[in-house]
């Protein structure tokens, strides 16, 4: 069953189609045929200024989990043998502290329904009851309603390659900052460098690259947000962690 057959995703969809409708015959003049991928950009931009207190907690609690990581590494050497009591002693270092262990997965979750919208929105061909207008739009020949892996293998033009590998590496470079400077801030907070810490920190450590698969099999407008998202994410954190002293100013 698709969900946005259901009245209230309907709606949101609708409202969605409504919005990036009215930005692309905005912009039209002044760019073109890419005012439709412009106009998800600037959407994108539009959700990531509502989600900047989102994202100041996001750091807020990474400051904690960095702040309290040698008294949870002890309590897990204390408690190791213990599952039950680590989680109890664990669940009351944090209340002590007045912080909360997910607070850090607030921001993606903020996201998960506007990415799934801009998905649907280019690949429903019909929106409440209308035709989609937007399955038409193109940037620069590549069609945004086409994933990159579609696109690829469907003997594109070079202009169209050199759109889907731009998108791809804008999002890659935005992945490995991210994941270089986890790293830095890692070492220089001196977290514990046991070997089982190391390596869960190792693996963690490439989850932003996650973003460039999805960005590879999604239609491109949902690519365009990824990519717009997640440079917005590399700005912010940049200057929200020195706000908050993680790294020098």
């Amino acid at each position: 069953m698709d969900p946005f057959t259901l009245p209230p995703l309907a709606a949101l969809l609708d409202l969605a189609h409504t919005a990036v409708s009215a930005l692309s015959e905005a912009t039209a003049p002044v760019v073109g045929d890419a005012s439709a991928a412009l106009a998800v950009v600037l959407l994108t931009l539009v959700v990531r200024a509502a989600l900047v207190p989102v994202g100041a907690s996001q750091v807020r609690a990474e400051s904690v989990r960095r702040r309290l990581a040698p008294q949870l590494a002890a309590l897990r050497r204390r408690y190791r043998d213990d599952p039950r009591a680590l989680q109890t002693k664990t669940l009351e270092l944090y209340r002590r502290e007045k912080a909360s262990p997910m607070a850090g997965v607030l921001p993606t979750l903020a996201q998960v329904p506007v990415i799934s919208t801009v998905y649907a929105l280019f690949v429903h061909p019909v929106v409440a009851g209308h035709s989609n207008v937007l399955l038409s739009a193109s940037l620069l020949g590549a069609p945004l309603g086409s994933s990159i892996v579609q696109g690829m293998v469907a003997a594109p033009t070079w202009p169209v390659v050199a759109v889907f590998l731009g998108v791809l590496l804008v999002v890659t470079v935005a992945a490995w900052m991210t994941r270089n400077a986890s790293m830095h801030l890692d070492t220089a907070a001196g977290l514990p460098d046991t070997a089982r810490s190391h390596a869960i920190a190792s693996a963690l450590s490439w989850l932003p690259f996650v973003a460039v698969i999805v960005a590879s099999l999604v239609p491109l407008a949902a690519a365009l947000y990824l990519a717009t998202s997640t440079w917005w994410t590399v700005a912010e954190r940049a200057l929200l962690r020195r706000r908050f002293g993680l790294v020098a100013a």
